[in-house]
Order: C-alpha cells, then structure tokens, then sequence
C-alpha cells in the first residue's frame, strides 16, 4: 500500500492540514526527475564528448531541501503548540483532583440551576481550551457529544439508582423520589447524558473493599464526578496518543519521501538529512517521545485512581478502548491486487458480470457508454430489463432443453445427455453471459443430476456413486499444481524479489528504444513461466511508470511498450507448464505427460523466435525511437536497480523456489518417492504459509476463480469419458481423418484453436479444445495424441488480437497518462495484435510440431 494512502488512513482529520505535504512533495520530485532528463547530457558534435547541461546535483538539493525545511518548520511550530496546550491541560486536571479529594464527599449537597445551554457552556471549558476544541480528534468527539440520550430515556436512566445496586452488580429499579427527580446539578446532568456500557458500569461500581471516598462511593454526586473525570481523563489521553502517531507518521513521511527523491534523483540526501534536520528537533527527539510518554502515564494514574479504583491494568484497556487505531499495511501479493481493482469496478463490464442489475449497478458505471445495452419491457406491475447477457443465458438454456428432448447422437443415452450438457456449458463459457466459474460449478450439478456418468461396464451409476466420482476426479494433481504456481507467485511479489531481479536485469538495457523495448518484452516473457501471465504484466505495467513519466508528449514509444509487455506476456503463458492454467489442464489430458524439461525443450525456443519476430514486428509498425517533433531519437531513462540487499526471508523464498522447480524438473525421474509433480506442489505451500511467509489472508485472496474454472473442465472431461460420447466422437473422427497426414491436422487444427481463443478466455479455449486434439492424436496412425494436444496448449496462449483476448490485453488496455487518455485503443490491438498472433501460431505450427518429433511425440 502507498504511504499516500496509509497517510489518508491514519491522519487525525482535524489536523489533516499539518502533515506533512507528502503528495505535494512526491510531484515535485517527478517535475525535478522530468527536468534533468530533459537537461541530461547531450554529445558534442565536435568533440564526440558527454556533457552535462547543468549540475544536477547541487540544483535538484538546492530545490528540494527547502521544500523539506518548510515542511519540517511546520510540523516542530504545530507539534510544540500541541505539546505545551497538553502538557497545561494535564496539570490543571491533576490540580482538578487533587481539589476533588480535598474537598471529598463535601460537594455532596452541590446543586446546579443552569440551563443546558449553560451546560455545554461549562463541560467545553472542563474538558479543553478553545483551540483543543478545535483540533481535537474525531474520536474524542464522538465521545464527549454524540453519545447522548433522548429526554425520555434520560428520565427513564435516572430512575436507576447506582447507590441501590444489588448484590449480583445490577442496578435494581427504585422508585423515583423528589431528591433524585430534582435538579442534579451540572454532573448530574452529564451523567444523564452519557450512558454508560458495561464495562464502565463495573468499573465504578464494583466492591467497596477500599476505603470510601469520591471515588469509590455509590453517591449519585460521587458517581457524577467520576463520570465528569473519565470523561476529561478519556479525552486528554486519545488527544496525547493522536499527538504521538502525528509524530510517528510524520516521521515516516520524510523517511519515505526522502527515499523516493533518492530513487528517482540517483541522490544520497536521505541519510543525510534525517540525522541532520529531523532527528535532532523536538518531535523526533527522544526527550520529545519521553515527553508525551510522561504525560500519558500521568493520565492513566489519573484513570487508575479517578475511575478504575486502583487497578491499573483495567485503566489501560479501557483507554486503549478509545485510542485511535494505526493501520500498517504490509506487501500486497499480485493475487490481491488483481481481486482489489475488481473490488473497485476495474472489471465491471468484463467476464462475470451479474445477469441480475439495478439502477444503483449501472449508476456506478459512470459513463452511459459503459452500460450494457438493454431492451426495457413494461409489464404493468413492473418493467424487464433485457440485455444481452441475459439473452444468450436465456438461448442456452433453450438449447439445453432442446437436446435434452432430441436424440443427437447415436449411441447410449448418457452419451446424448453429456452432448447437452456439453453445448449448454460451451455456450454459458463462450458467451460469459453468467461467471465463467459459476458455469464450472455447474458441471457436476447437471453431470449427477442427469444421470450422464456409467461405470466401466456402461451401467449408469447412482447419484451417490456418481457424487463420489465426480468430485473424487475435479481435484486433481493438477489443480494442485496450479494452487503451488499461486503460492511461488505470491511469494516472489510479497518478498519483492521479482522487482528485484527485474530491475536488475532491466538497468543492463541501456537507453535506446529498441534495446529496452526488447528488454522488457523479455522480462515480461519470462516473468509469466514462473508468476503467471496475469501477474507479470502488471508487475511489468508498473516498473515502467518512471519511463512513461519522462517521455516527450505523444511519444509513439509509449504504446508501443505497452503493447509489447502485453503480447510477451502471453507468449510467456506458453513457456513454463505453470505460467498458465490452459497448460495444466494440457498436461492433463496427457497420457503420459511431459516432462518440464520436454516441456522446455519445445516452448523456450518457441517463445523465444516468437519474441524476436513480434518486437521486429512492434519496431517497423511504431517506430518508438522517433521522436513526436520529427528531431533526434528519443533517448530512454535508465532504469536503475534497487540497492537494497538480499534478506534472510528473500533468500529462504528463491531457494525453496528453485528446489521446488528442480522437484518439478526430475518429476518423471522420482515418481517413485513423489508420486506426482501435484504433491511436490505442496513443498511451497508447507515451506511458505508454515514460516510466516504468507499468511492466511494471503491464502484466501488466491484467484480461486481460475482455480474451479480448472476443476469444471477437468469434471466435464470425465464426463465425456465416462458417458460414452467419447467413443461416438471417436468413429466420426476416425471416418474424417481417414488418410490425413499428421501435418496436415496440425494445419487445420492451428488457425481454429487460434480464433476460438482470441474471442473467449484462454483458460475455456483449452477446456474445449483439449479434449477434441485428444481424441483426434488417438485416431492418426501412431497416436499423435501428446503431440496434438500440446500444440492445442501452446496456440491458446497466442490468441492476442483483441483487447479481451487474455488477461495481459485486458489490463494493457486499460493503462492511462496522467491525464486518464488511454495509451491503447482498438485499432493498434487489431493493427499488432491480429499479426502477432498470427506469427505466434505459425511458430508454434513449424518450429514447435518439429521440436515435438524430436522429443519423441
């Protein structure tokens, strides 16, 4: 989370304008980042010498340090004023109490005739000067007025007497009597006014085992003085800890702002500047931190004494009640991030939008245009609203019903019933017109249901043998696997080691375009084999805002690496078997599966000759070295590596990573100890979650979504197995491929995968279309099933051409300037897009079918 944010969180409001300016401050540091690359060093024609135009470090200090020093002056001037009103408030209180317990039970026949307004008058000057009231927080706010009662109620209170408490300490119900219907006085007409929870009650009504005074008397008067004190003692004390967490966030404001200026600048003034400036004035010294601690344990001895009858430790929990909470916030993980902008309407017009909508949903869109397009019918008691969504719902069920009712294929019944079942999810999947994973959960609600599975002698199972099966079969080794790929993911971006490594890797690019454009695309790819293709653009999108901040206006580089990130990443979704969950759900169905290092042997020169042709592609479309005046190339910013070393934890996460993968590598050779490369899958999982690593909230924000998507399609799998309708498939493939040559399926079979997978989720493309490439590879000479499915896996991935073909393009598409313009539109998606994938498929048709052979498919 952005300190910026945390800033927002814990501020006390009322003194929102004495913080320091850290927004303020971090846009200036980007208008000083700006200008030194537009001054940066330029070559001398004549003497073929690098020259700087200014001295960047001296200027930029000279302009930033007195941007500092007025926020620090600020902050001592509000600090010390804050400092001496308390440290006063608190000794006269302390006098206050000293003046209640000489006076004691004295006051006892005490009786105030003001009026209310009087009242207020009075509680304001006990509890603060004038300009407390002002700058008070909002907490001691609310418990100094808004915790009030009607009239009715208060007469209802008063009837409550505490000295008649009875012996189990509740307030029994007497009577009222002139004495205690009468006026109470000021404090009785507090104590009116603020009722009391239970823990206060008994903390000033408990035993009488100590020696009777003021503050331990059941007296009506004694119980209104102590009201009146815990009420001022309670306000003093949230007022003191606000001060101290103005002082602590504060003081994190300069650290984090003073890093960021030597991040961005190249500067070492962080350092310098805080043990010279911050440290050594008054709110940041230990004297100052000794000071407020001072006055807060002076406080809860008043408490002790005033309210909670000696015991100290009951005072503490009860202030600490009314104390303000700090928010810390720790590293997001890519799978919190991704669920958070969907949280926040970034993926409200994509897959999964509800078929059920009101004004209030459509109101949050904004914009009319982003409102689906709908059809409203008036049926006199109320209106139907019809969208799209709810019209292709509305189609698939009618097929269902359909097929279920007409015999389509030729053989047993379950088959013809798994055939319905079938197109009704094909059709639910293609046309998103429910969430994708709200149809995978279908799957075995309607395989049970309609009675589809049969055992191995073509009996239909009961629902019960059904049930076991098909639940037994969805939570595969597979779905194990992609579970362990969301933990590796999480750990790496938690800890912050794939910023690290990226940065690193990125600072050797240098500063022409096309060197850095081809840099990030191959970081982007190889990203995503090991943090998946959802994560790795945005981690990409994000290291690349110091570069787009410093571009010249209109700068065709911008979208160029933009879009470039996007295309490598989805090529990175065929590099690894855990980079994506279409190649789990090919390993799948292979019978038997590669191995990683096959699975390497194909993919890394696939995606590797597919990077080359598309950034060669990118460069002869955009041109992203010219410059938007016609004049010299455009010269990139450097990007510079962290300077942060390795930690305990970030070398404990690599090298469980790194044995894990190994595990992953040498499955097949170990199958005899590990079984399957899904139980190696649960190293990471044990070695991260156990050690505090990730915790529990991390867990939960995993992308489940894709995790039963996965399942559904492994169900529906089975389903078609064990229904017969595989068989039935089987004879009519057999009959159409009869005297098809090998090739010449993988021909016919690429462009049809590639246009499926542009158009619907890569994910549901291989759910689909995995099965047929199985079935197909058994009925060609020699069984190509491996080699077809394989292929089916890779060209998934290269369906790019739209902007909602694949998570890359769908966040590619909505990165924005400063001023919220898109970089990306529709056209440079069709214009790139549609060619690169294209070039991706017919990699993977030639170079990828021949690797194939080589390895032995």
């Amino acid at each position: 989370m952005k300190f910026s944010s945390s800033l927002k969180f814990n501020a006390v409001a009322e003194w929102w304008e004495e913080y320091i300016a850290y927004d303020t401050l971090k846009k200036y540091i980007y208008q000083l980042e700006r200008t030194q690359h537009e001054q940066a060093a330029y070559r001398d024609i004549e003497t073929n010498e690098r020259t700087s135009l200014v001295d960047r470090g001296p200027n930029a200090e000279s302009v930033f340090t007195p941007l500092l020093d007025r926020e620090l002056k600020k902050i001592c001037t509000f600090y010390e004023a804050q400092e001496n009103e308390l440290k006063g408030e608190v000794a006269e209180l302390e006098e206050l109490v000293r003046q209640q317990e000489e006076t004691g039970m004295a006051g006892n026949h005490y009786l105030d005739e003001y009026d209310d307004e009087d009242d207020e008058d009075d509680d304001d000057s006990l509890s603060r000067s004038p300009q407390r009231r002002r700058r008070v927080s909002s907490s001691a706010n609310r418990l100094s007025t808004s915790q009030t009662i009607p009239e009715d109620e208060a007469a209802h209170f008063r009837r409550f007497s505490v000295s008649s408490a009875s012996s189990d300490g509740h307030p029994e119900r007497e009577p009222s009597s002139p004495t205690a219907t009468g006026p109470r006085g000021t404090l009785g007409k507090l104590a009116n006014k603020l009722p009391l929870p239970n823990f206060m009650q008994s903390s000033i009504t408990s035993s009488t085992s100590m020696p009777e005074n003021v503050w331990t008397s059941k007296s009506d008067y004694a119980y209104d003085t102590r009201l009146l004190f815990k009420r001022r003692i309670t306000t003093l004390y949230i007022a003191v800890t606000s001060l101290k967490s103005y002082v602590e966030v504060n003081y994190s404001g300069f650290r984090k702002i003073l890093k960021k200026y030597d991040k961005v600048t190249e500067h070492e003034l962080k350092d310098a500047y805080l043990h010279a400036s911050v440290e050594p004035v008054a709110p940041f010294t230990p004297a100052a931190r000794a000071t407020l601690n001072a006055l807060t344990t002076r406080l809860i001895d008043l408490y002790t004494k005033c309210v909670a009858r000696g015991d100290r430790s009951v005072a503490r929990q009860q202030l600490k009640l009314h104390q303000r909470e700090n928010i810390a916030w720790e590293r997001d993980t890519v799978w919190r991030q991704m669920i958070g902008r969907e949280r926040r309407g970034g993926d409200v017009v994509g897959p999964g939008a509800s078929l059920v909508r009101t004004d209030e949903d459509d109101d949050a869109l904004g914009d009319v245009n982003l409102r689906p397009r709908r059809l409203e019918l008036n049926l006199g008691f109320t209106r139907l609203r019809v969208t799209k969504k709810k019209v292709a719902a509305l189609i698939a069920v009618g097929v269902f019903v359909w097929l279920l009712n007409t015999r389509m294929i030729d053989g047993p019944e379950e088959a013809n019933r798994c055939y319905a079942v079938l197109m009704f999810c094909t059709l639910l999947w293609a046309t998103e017109a429910i969430p994708l994973f709200v149809t995978s959960l279908m799957v075995p609600l309607l395989l049970v249901c309609f009675s589809v599975i049969r055992d191995d002698q073509g009996t239909s199972l009961s629902a019960p043998d059904a049930t076991k099966f098909i639940f037994s079969v969805m939570f595969s080794p597979t779905i194990m696997l992609l579970i362990g790929g969301f933990t590796i993911s999480s750990a790496l971006s938690k800890t912050a080691i794939d910023r690290v490594l990226i940065t690193r890797v990125l600072s050797l690019a240098g500063t022409r375009p096309s060197t850095v454009l081809l840099a990030f695309m191959g970081v982007s790819c190889f990203a995503s084999m090991w943090i998946s293709n959802v994560a790795a653009p945005t981690l990409c999108f994000t290291l690349i805002r110091p570069i787009l901040r410093t571009l010249p206006p209109k700068s065709s580089f911008a979208p160029c690496l933009i879009l470039a990130i996007a295309l490598a990443a989805n090529i990175g979704g065929q590099s690894s078997p855990i980079s994506s969950p279409q190649n789990l759900i090919a390993l799948q169905a292979m019978d038997p599966p590669v191995t990683w290092g096959q699975w390497f042997v194909v993919a890394l020169p696939v995606s590797f000759i597919s990077i080359l042709l598309i950034w060669g592609l990118l460069l002869a479309s955009y041109k992203p070295a010219r410059a938007p005046d016609g004049g010299r190339d455009i010269e990139i910013k450097l990007i510079r590596p962290t300077r942060e070393r390795f930690t305990l934890k970030q070398w404990w996460v690599t090298l469980v990573c790194l044995v894990t993968i190994a595990l992953w590598c040498f499955a097949h050779e170990i199958k005899d100890y590990v079984g399957d490369m899904g139980v190696i899958a649960i190293i990471p999982i044990v070695a991260f979650f156990a050690t505090g690593v990730l915790k529990k909230d991390d867990f939960e924000q995993f992308a489940w979504t894709i995790v039963f998507l996965a399942m559904g399609g492994i169900a529906l799998g089975k389903g078609v197995t064990q229904s017969g309708l595989l068989e039935v498939l089987d004879v009519i493939i057999r009959d159409l491929l009869d005297g098809v040559s090998p090739y010449n399926v993988v021909l016919i079979l690429s462009p049809v995968v590639l246009v499926i997978s542009t158009f619907i989720s890569h994910t549901i493309a291989s759910v689909l279309l995995v099965p047929i490439a199985k079935e197909v590879g058994s009925n060609l000479p020699g069984n190509h099933a491996n080699l077809l499915i394989f292929i089916t896996g890779l060209i998934c991935s290269t369906g790019m051409g739209m902007p909602v073909s694949g998570f890359p393009n769908q966040t590619a598409a909505t990165q924005e300037d400063d001023l919220g313009v898109l970089y990306l539109n529709n056209v440079d998606f069709l214009k790139n897009g549609v060619p690169a994938s294209i070039i991706a498929t017919l990699v993977v048709a030639t170079v990828g079918f021949l690797l194939m052979k080589a390895i032995g498919l």
